[in-house]
């Protein structure tokens, strides 16, 4: 099992940025596949990027638009989301995933193939 924390949130003018932490417990952090979702009040829960184990493939929301960077440490075992132009309608819990997988190259975006969750760290985007 691998338990995640989020960290990094807060309350940002439109236009700012934020760095997003998630730490996972456990030394075989390595061996998960990674992901961000986030919720929106009102909303449902969306995919926000993914990476792999090892870190070389990632894959993110058409929202995205090349605005946010998703990048592992698998020596500190923490995933990072680094979130830059933020939006007002960006505003919502961001979430960390995990999926235990043996494929190196693995990213996933399903929602339900992720097994672990964190409890959320909230974004606040003023306009």
């Amino acid at each position: 099992q691998v338990q995640l924390v989020e960290s990094g949130g807060g309350l940002v003018q439109a236009g700012g940025s934020l760095r997003l932490s998630c730490a996972a417990s456990g030394r075989t952090f390595s061996r998960y596949a990674m992901g961000w979702f986030r919720q929106a009040p009102g909303k449902e829960r969306e995919f926000v990027g993914a990476i792999s184990r090892s870190g070389d493939s990632t894959y993110y929301a058409d929202f995205v638009k090349g605005r946010f960077t998703i990048s592992r440490d698998n020596a500190k075992n923490t995933m990072f989301l680094q979130v830059n132009s933020l939006k007002p309608e960006e505003t919502a819990v961001y979430y960390c995933a995990a999926r235990f997988t043996i494929g190196l190259g693995y990213v996933t975006t399903r929602e339900d193939e992720f097994n672990y969750w964190g409890q959320g760290t909230q974004v606040t985007v003023n306009s």
